[in-house]
């Protein structure tokens, strides 16, 4: 599974990258918005997990052109900011407790 991580924090989302990796996962990250677009131009992804609060591009918005480029891909949010109250909507509160994503991961289709 091709998992795309973004998170401006740069010391957390390559660690992040690592432990997924270390699990078995494809983890590629990026440390921007406009970064991340530009990897999911060139690859495809099965999962996104997306910092909502990021200079730039929020999160929100970068899911929202993540879909655009992969219309299949899952998307999950990660907040230090307590848990938005929206079924349709992946959250995890920061900071991102490996077992729990890893759990959300695996129920995301594989292609």
């Amino acid at each position: 599974m091709n998992i795309l991580l973004v998170d401006d924090e740069k010391e957390l989302v390559s660690t992040l990258a690592q432990r997924l990796e270390f699990r078995g996962f494809n983890a590629d990250w990026a440390a921007s918005g406009a970064e991340a677009l530009k990897n999911a131009e060139t690859k495809k992804y099965d999962a996104a997990v997306l910092d909502i609060k990021m200079p730039g591009i929020s999160g929100i918005e970068l899911g929202r052109e993540l879909k655009k480029i992969l219309p299949e891909i899952r998307i999950i949010f990660c907040t230090g900011y307590g848990q938005t109250e929206n079924t349709d909507t992946d959250y995890l509160s920061k900071p991102v407790d490996i077992n729990i994503l890893i759990e959300k991961l695996n129920m995301t289709p594989k292609k």
